[in-house]
């Protein structure tokens, strides 16, 4: 809610977070419909990790930094289709039994309309109804950024219990493999197809595929630490991705700027 109030919101932000959205939502159902695929990201940890990018504290600086200004809502809006969908569906998937096929729709809405996510839209659109927007905007970004010191203390607290383990710290399984090759490479060529489909420019582009290709978010981990799943493999993937990610994204930078 801090977020979006603090921004604003125009079509080009909901656009790009429908997109967001939309294509991990997509890539999901099809991971999970697919036997191969699902053989090689068995679990939603591997998979959320695979597709919920660290836009917020990674993509949105690095589009200021190498875009035009007027593209900044283009990233914006493509963090919070991220985030919506990470904290409505990956309680959610987290919490669903590995095991049970059936969606439970009711369970699902119950969630989707209990999670912080949601009741966040639903504050900015009663906020702009009030003409509330810029007073709230100012109030909540003070706790917003509070929360974000927490959870960096949080993603800190397990990595360092990983990298502890120098032995075993580059001993990637096949599947935490196929998770960083997901979120840095599949990903990002999947949402440069759309941005294609829909005619959008250069600069335009540059901004959502950026946004896509960067290493697993902070979001993964402190969901896995709630719920108590997978937490290492979460935080194994986070911080591979991370340093990888510092070779990948300027080459898919000079990639896309070659292309103009």
């Amino acid at each position: 809610m801090g977020l979006l109030l603090k921004e604003g919101i125009d079509i080009d932000l909901i656009e790009t977070a429908l997109i967001a959205f939309c294509s991990i939502g997509f890539l999901i159902l099809l991971i999970n419909y697919f036997p191969i695929l699902k053989s090689r990201l068995p679990n939603y940890s591997l998979q959320l990790a695979g597709l919920i990018g660290n836009t917020s504290f990674l993509g949105i600086p690095i589009a200021i930094a190498l875009l035009p200004t007027n593209t900044i809502n283009f990233s914006i809006g493509f963090d919070l289709g991220t985030t919506l969908f990470a904290w409505i569906f990956g309680p959610f998937f987290l919490q669903k039994k590995e095991n049970s096929n059936v969606l439970n729709i009711k369970e699902l809405l119950k969630r989707i309309l209990g999670s912080p996510a949601t009741r966040g839209i639903i504050g900015v659109l009663i906020a702009y109804l009030f003409k509330l927007e810029t007073f709230l905007g100012d109030y909540l970004w003070i706790p917003a950024r509070i929360v974000i010191f927490l959870a960096i203390v949080v993603v800190g607290t397990r990595l360092g219990i990983i990298t502890n383990n120098k032995n075993k710290f580059f001993n990637l399984s096949k599947e935490i493999k196929y998770s960083i090759i997901l979120k840095l490479f599949i990903l990002p060529l999947f949402i440069f197809l759309i941005c294609n489909i829909l005619n959008f420019n250069l600069n335009e582009t540059s901004a959502v595929v950026l946004a896509a290709a960067t290493p697993s978010a902070v979001s993964t981990i402190l969901m896995a630490e709630a719920y108590k799943t997978k937490q290492k493999t979460a935080a194994t993937i986070f911080f591979t991705a991370t340093l990888i990610s510092i070779i990948t994204i300027p080459i898919l930078a000079f990639l896309l700027n070659i292309s103009k």
